[in-house]
Formats: structure tokens, sequence, C-alpha cells
């Protein structure tokens, strides 16, 4: 969709930020009147106080009648002496008030070597205020380095479902493999999430999620494609969200998918946002539509609150009203580096009103960005620092260049790496001056799978190849896709560097050694039917200090 970019500087930046951002970071219950070109009134009915501030009552858990763990358990970003543990009390996740009042809840918890919990190791006690719907964000310390546990939670009566989780490797420690699976675009109106349920029986270390967990738009009574005959969805879920309100409704409407519950439960996962989290194609504070910046400021602001409610991230990246840093690093021992960016939040506006464009002088601006300044600077000094075998790139939209057709009459994407080359280029020269030899970029949003090799020069084959991208296909967004698309020889035969092209729906693992990583491509035949079988579309190999993709 064409984003209508206006009240904008010249700079992509909302004129008055600082005012506006301190109301939105401040903001009480707001009322404005135009959303997404609609005339009628909306409640902004958004509530953003801190924890315990509001002075809620304490509820006692044994009066809590009915699970109130509908939505199972998680757990994140995995570090040598800790893990962060997440769950959300909802015995009514359809509803607004997710069935509990607005009241504290007790919330005792605990780690285990072992399934059955004769061996714990850790135990304690949090609270689940309602400030925060109800979630509850553990960080248990004191764990033993690059090992897997298993943990649960209890309120009252009720026990959760068991989850399994991991512990980081130490810094200095000196790994043979890690494995891990990438995953994006979930949209929950385009069908079954049948991919997560193959996924949660892989051995994996880690789950990386690369944007597009969730979908603002309206799903119907029957879950779109999901054709649902036995049930029948509410109907506040068939308009687009925009409260923070419809926010965590559709969070308790996704995360109540028992194949998305089973994954996480299984394995840690590390997450990062695309633009559906708040609205598609947004640019930092410029939105979609012809909608004033500093409303849409108060939407960002309710979707970044129910982001982080949601899901399983440590304290540093909790929100401050439409801001929340979500870029961060982790690490595997010697053998891997992960830094995960945001390329939503401080990016300069889209080129050419978005969409896939012809490039020019707009496009190719040196000074446009899509890390912002900041961000970046903190990437470019980390890779300085890394000691790493591999170092990854998690982050959400297309980096190799991807021409439409072959030929000079060619289009780029504007919304991907393509709508801002010069930042591009910064990263690869700072990945040059870093000396990587192993750079892996992994990257969602496009709803098929790439398998890319990244070139000093995308328009010179012949170039040299400097790095891998591995692009993970959509867990459902799409619906069911094809193994060639409409686009598959345009695209292959306009991309020399591309490898690889699939359209199913999956997912990618990606394997980690010390003298080589494999990507297998996994697709699944159907989504808008449950229960389809997983399949291998593709597998390759790049070998360490050797960059390049190749078929195995």
């Amino acid at each position: 969709m064409t984003p209508a970019r206006t009240g904008m500087s010249s700079s992509g930046t909302a004129a008055h930020s600082p005012e506006m951002r301190a109301a939105a970071a401040h903001l009480g219950r707001r009322r404005f009147l135009t959303v997404t070109g609609a005339a009628a009134a909306l409640a902004f009915a958004v509530n953003l106080p801190t924890a315990g501030t509001a002075s809620a009552a304490e509820l006692d858990a044994s009066k809590i009648k009915s699970d109130p763990f509908t939505l199972g358990v998680g757990s994140g970003d995995p570090q040598p002496a800790s893990v962060l543990l997440w769950t959300r009390l909802a015995p009514s996740p359809y509803q607004a008030d997710s069935g509990l009042p607005r009241a504290r809840v007790s919330v005792r918890w605990e780690v285990s070597h072992d399934e059955r919990f004769t061996r714990v190791v850790r135990r304690g006690t949090t609270t689940a205020h309602p400030e925060f719907d109800h979630s509850v964000h553990v960080e248990v310390p004191g764990l033993d380095a690059d090992r897997f546990y298993f943990y649960r939670f209890r309120a009252g009566k009720w026990i959760s479902p068991v989850g399994r989780t991991r512990t980081a490797p130490a810094r200095s420690a000196n790994i043979g493999e890690l494995k891990l699976a990438a995953v994006s675009c979930q949209a929950y109106h385009d069908g079954y999430f049948t991919a997560y349920k193959h996924l949660a029986a892989e051995d994996l270390d880690v789950v990386i999620h690369l944007g597009d967990y969730l979908y603002e738009y309206a799903v119907t009574a029957v879950g779109g494609a999901r054709n649902y005959t036995d049930r029948r969805l509410p109907a506040h879920y068939n308009r687009e969200t925009i409260t923070l309100e419809d926010y965590r409704l559709r969070y308790g409407l996704y995360k109540s998918d028992p194949d998305l519950m089973a994954a996480h439960g299984a394995h840690p996962f590390i997450v990062t946002w695309d633009d559906h989290e708040t609205e598609n194609n947004y640019a930092d504070e410029t939105p979609e539509n012809d909608v004033p910046p500093e409303e849409f400021l108060l939407r960002r602001a309710a979707a970044y609150r129910a982001y982080w409610e949601n899901q399983p991230l440590r304290a540093p990246q909790q929100p401050d009203g439409p801001d929340m840093q979500l870029y961060r690093r982790l690490h595997f021992g010697r053998l891997a580096q992960f830094d995960i960016l945001d390329t939503r939040q401080y990016r300069s506006n889209q080129a050419y009103g978005d969409g896939w464009q012809v490039p020019g002088p707009e496009s190719e601006d040196p000074t446009r960005t899509l890390t912002g300044e900041t961000q970046e600077r903190w990437l470019l000094n980390g890779w300085k620092q890394s000691r790493a075998t591999w170092n990854l790139l998690p982050q959400q939209v297309t980096f190799a260049q991807r021409r439409d057709v072959p030929g000079e009459n060619f289009k780029l994407s504007m919304d991907s790496w393509d709508g801002y080359p010069a930042s591009r280029q910064r990263i690869l020269d700072g990945a040059q001056a870093a000396g990587l030899d192993n750079l892996m970029v992994l990257t969602g949003d496009v709803h098929v799978g790439y398998g890319f090799d990244l070139k000093a020069d995308f328009n010179d084959p012949a170039s040299r190849t400097v790095g891998t991208e591995v692009v993970a296909t959509s867990i459902a967004s799409g619906k069911d896709g094809a193994d060639k698309p409409a686009s598959w020889e345009n695209q292959t035969t306009a991309n020399p560097h591309m490898k690889f092209y699939n359209g199913r729906r999956g997912y990618v693992t990606v394997t980690l050694g010390k003298q080589q990583a494999r990507a297998d491509f996994k697709t699944v035949s159907a989504v808008t039917t449950p229960g389809a079988p997983l399949s291998t579309a593709g597998s390759f190999v790049t070998e360490a200090g050797d960059p390049g993709l190749k078929p195995v």
C-alpha cells in the first residue's frame, strides 16, 4: 500500500517532534477523530502508567476461577548466567479485561534441571500488574552457562504449561555448533501456524523472529482464510488495531494459537519487529496514511507497549511512550555474535512514495538512513570489537539488491535496503573495516525464502562476495504460496547473486559450525488447511572465510 506521507519536514522527521513525543510518553486517556481516513470519532483510550502507580488492589490468586495460562509461556534473549521468562495471565484472552479485575496478582515461578521439577535450581515470586495487562517478565540470574532448563509458573491453584529454555555459553567458550531457526510474518487471517508445530519439534538452541509477529488488519469471525466452522471470533477483531486495547486483544488472539504456543514453550526466542506490529510501512514518525504525526505517535505508543507486554523481552527494552530501544547484542560463546537491528523506528521516509520504483536522486541521497545514526554507530563499533567466528545480523527487510526485471528498466523496493543504498554501503564498508570474514544477514518481511550472496558492488556480478543473506519466508502471510512465484524467472535472471527463491510458507534453520554454516529452507504445502507436512525446499552451505552460498 502506498502511504500518504504528509506533515513532515524535508528530512522525514515530524515537525515539533520533542513536544509530540513528550505528549505520547505521558499520555493518559486521549480522544482523536481521524483514523486511516475514517471520519468517525474514535476513543484512543491508552493508559500507560508505570506498574504499581495506579494503586491497584491485590487479587487473591486462589479466587481465579479458570485457567489464567491460556497464552502459554515463553523465554527469550539467552545470556550466559540468566534467562528471561514470560507469561501473561488471561483466563479470557478474547475479552478486553482478559477475564481479570484491575488488581495485582502474585505469580510464583520455578526453574529446574528436569521436566518433572524434582531438581529445582531457582524459584521466586513476582507480580502480574494490571498496568501491564497482567504480563510477567522474570529475569532469572545465577544459572549455569550453556545448558537447558525447564520452567513453569503458578497462580493460585493453576499451573502453567512447562517451558524449555537455555542459557548462552560464556563469551569465551569455544563451542562447536549452534542451531537456530529464523521466522517471520504470521498473518493470522491468512492461515494456520502449522510451520510452528514442526518448528517446536526441532532440536534448536534459539528461534529468531524477524518481524510482523502481529498484523493490524481486521480478522473476520471465521478467522479469515482459516475459515473456522466450529467457532466464531468476537466482532471486535473485525477492525484494524488502533488503541492499546485493540493491540492487546490482537495479541490475545495470536498467542492463543496452539502451534505458536508450542514453539514458544519449546525454544527461547530473540525477537525484533517490522511494521505490522504497529502499522503497514510506517517510517519513524511517518504513518502510512494521511494522519497527523502526533496522532500516529499515540498509536505507536500503544503498539510498542503491547509488543513489550507480550514478548519475552528484558527490562532495557521496556518502552517509554512512543520510543523503545529494540536493537541489542547477544553472544553465543566465540562462535556467534548477534546484532539485532530495528530498521523501522529510526528510518528516513521511504523515497518516491514507497513501493517498487525506479531508483533515482531521492532514494540515492547519501544522507538517507534505514537504521538512524545512533544505531548505525552502535553496530559498526560493536563489529570492531567482535571476536566471533560468525557475525549475524537479524533484521527486517531485504538487504541484497533485488531488481524486479532484467535489463536497464528495473525497479527496486523502496521499503527495503534498495531504497537506502548509501545506508547499506555504510554497513558493508563498516563490516570490511572491522575485518569481518563471515557476515550473515537474517531477513524476513517478503513472504518468500531467498538466499543471496552479498556483493561488494551489486551492479557488478563479478565483484567480490562479502557475505551471505538468508531470508526466512512467512509463517502464514500470503496464504499458501507457490514453489515458483510469478516473479521467479524475472528475479532469478535479473539478480545473479540470488541463489535461492521459493514462495511457500515455513521457516529456515541455520546450523553454525567452526568451518561452515548450513541453511535449510523448510516449507509446508499449505496453511489454509491445518496439518500440512514439512519438507526441505533447499539447502546451502557457506564456508568460514569464503562467503557465498553453495547448494548441498
